[in-house]
């Protein structure tokens, strides 16, 4: 077993870290924040994330994870470090590569062993060999130092399962060293490894996140056009989910996708390729899909309605996705400010992503509306003169299609998800919109076998 530190603890280096512990490696999680680390040593995760606090718990109890403030003490003796700091968005596209490039330094001047340093944070193609370099100018001690890349491929909400049972672990290493060392600390998890140079690993990354971003913008596309011409998307997804050419999953419609990756993986490939002369038209589409269908619902709604001015909504679901806290390119953040613009009354229910969101906008007066936060879905529903469900959290799935003609004064419904089936919605008495599938369209006359 190896002595590994991870730089960063946020979802990619504290769920690898934890990850490493599980799996028998003697552990080091590094932060700035001490009251993060503080927090952390209590058994507390900072981040929502199913079942990462119990593995917390146990392999701390253990002694397999520690953390600290304590670059120096935590870096200098390790066999590896990982780096997962965050690489966020530029204005222009392009990914900020502060962080990675103060890590590099510290482990730098404070190494005292042979060592490889493991890049995990998403970044353009070509870093490695930069942070490689960077690290070899402040080099203090005589040893010996290489770079490596292993991007992540977990998603949240299902992060600790996606680590510990990933379909494959990518490395790219320069050396036979290198790639030997992560093969080592890699083969308790028993999963397949593929093996490349840094720059195909970096690209492996940019490249599969970017076609499924494709995928939904994509579908996306093709629902925008089935209102159009009478066609259902869902009917149209299970069709295509059969060919296995295709396959099924990341066929769902709705209104964009949104999180860490996704948004600002595409900016970034895209950027490269217009850095070196070539327009990567595909991602640059599903870019600009994306933007659109984020405030297709509301589109909808502004026709149907004469003005927000005065009216309760209720927003049902705040962060991008069920299974997270994390609020990231969420529709809310697009929806819920024109919405207050407008002079509505917003009345928001999450099961988890309320107290991020209240950070942003506060309870009370917000522009020419207002905001208020509610414990549960009746109490947003209430008095309702229209709803948008914007998260597929299990909660808002489980309301059946009456309880908005029972509750809401205008049983005007705008689903995102398309949690409901038409007919069902049609039958309850409910005024009902959703993606590629308007009021209408032949829907539910028969049960289709749907995607997931």
């Amino acid at each position: 077993m190896f002595n590994i530190a991870v730089a960063g603890t946020g979802y990619v280096g504290l769920v690898a870290g934890v990850c490493f512990a599980e799996m028998g490696h003697q552990v080091t999680c590094v932060d700035i924040d001490e009251n993060k680390v503080a927090l952390m040593k209590s058994g507390t995760s900072p981040i929502y994330e199913a079942g990462l606090e119990e593995l917390m718990q146990k392999n701390y109890a253990a002694g397999r994870i520690n953390y600290t403030t304590d670059f120096k003490s935590a870096y200098k003796e390790a066999d590896a470090i990982f780096i997962g700091v965050g690489t966020p968005e530029q204005p222009d596209g392009s990914a900020n590569l502060s962080y990675i490039a103060t890590v590099a330094r510290q482990i730098a001047e404070t190494i005292e062993k042979d060592c490889l340093v493991v890049v995990k944070s998403t970044v353009p193609v070509g870093t490695n060999d930069k942070v490689e370099q960077f690290i070899h100018d402040f080099l203090i001690n005589d040893v010996k130092v290489e770079v490596a890349s292993n991007p992540e491929f977990l998603a949240q909400g299902s992060a600790v399962h996606d680590t510990l049972h990933a379909e494959r672990i990518i490395i790219g290493t320069e050396s036979k060293w290198a790639e030997e060392l992560l093969t080592r600390i890699y083969e308790p998890f028993q999963l397949p490894i593929v093996s490349v140079n840094r720059r195909s690993a970096e690209m492996i990354k940019y490249a599969s996140n970017d076609f499924l971003a494709l995928k939904i913008s994509y579908m996306n596309d093709i629902a925008n056009l089935c209102e159009l011409v009478g066609a259902d998307i869902q009917d149209v997804a299970s069709g295509m989910g059969y060919d296995p050419r295709i396959g099924s999953k990341f066929l769902n419609a709705g209104i964009g996708f949104g999180g860490s990756c996704f948004p600002k993986d595409t900016k970034a490939l895209e950027y490269l390729a217009r850095q070196h002369g070539y327009e990567l038209r595909t991602v640059k589409s599903a870019i600009d899909v994306n933007k659109d269908q984020k405030t297709m619902l509301y589109k909808k709604a502004s026709k149907r309605l004469i003005t927000f001015n005065g009216l309760k909504v209720a927003v049902l679901g705040l962060t991008f996705k069920p299974g997270t806290d994390d609020l990231r390119e969420a529709a809310s953040l697009e929806n819920v400010p024109l919405l207050l613009e407008q002079g509505a009354d917003v009345y928001a229910y999450d099961p988890i992503g309320a107290y991020n969101f209240a950070k942003l906008y506060p309870e009370g007066k917000s522009g020419k509306g207002s905001m208020k936060y509610v414990a549960n879905i009746d109490e947003a529903l209430e008095g309702a003169n229209v709803c948008f469900i914007l998260t597929e959290w299990g909660e808002i799935k489980a309301v059946q299609p009456g309880v908005y003609k029972q509750l809401m004064r205008t049983p005007l419904v705008y689903d995102g998800r398309n949690l409901y089936r038409v007919a069902d919605m049609k039958e309850a008495g409910v005024e009902y919109h959703s993606i590629g599938r308007e009021p209408g369209v032949r829907n539910g006359a028969k049960e289709s076998r749907y995607v997931e």
